[in-house]
């Protein structure tokens, strides 16, 4: 007798590993971002080898503690350089950080055990030391520009560990 693992029905699968990013809904779209606040740190980038590095500086609107916008609505007239991801933008980008998961679902990979739709609670992005609460030392308002690759960390660049149960 032979077995293999049973797959979930493509009707039972979640959406994001049956649809493209273009085509989620509006809803659909937002839940797929964990909260983490990696994409609302300030980032430089060497004008020579065009590489991207991250700072432990945040945008101003970001509430570090809950990470999340303070004011998302309003988010693109307030700082004129926030990025709106988009499926286009999504596909350009490429400071993205490799937990984020329109970046996964881009490239066909599934959601981590610590994302909200998989776990069930928001939590556990902060649990798994994912996002950037307790880790962002100022805001922009607070740093000179000419300070800011003092404030270098590679921690946003890297994934996470796998769970440990």
């Amino acid at each position: 007798m032979r077995f293999s693992m049973a797959r979930p029905a493509a009707a039972d699968a979640p959406f994001w590993r049956t649809k493209r990013l273009d085509q989620m809904t509006n809803d659909e779209w937002e839940s797929l971002c964990d909260g983490c606040g990696r994409c609302c740190l300030l980032k430089l980038e060497d004008e020579e080898t065009e590489r991207v590095y991250y700072t432990d500086v945040s945008c101003r609107l970001l509430d570090c503690e809950a990470c999340r916008c303070t004011n998302y609505p309003a988010r693109a007239t307030l700082v004129p350089d926030c990025v709106q991801l988009t499926p286009e933008t999504v596909e350009e980008i490429g400071w993205l950080p490799p937990t984020c998961a329109y970046r996964l679902v881009r490239d066909g990979r599934d959601l981590p055990w610590w994302h909200p739709l998989v776990s069930g609670r928001p939590e556990t992005v902060h649990e798994a030391r994912v996002s950037v609460r307790g880790r962002v030392s100022a805001s922009e308002t607070e740093v000179a520009l000419e300070d800011m690759e003092e404030r270098i960390v590679s921690w946003p660049a890297r994934g996470v560990k796998r769970r440990k149960d």
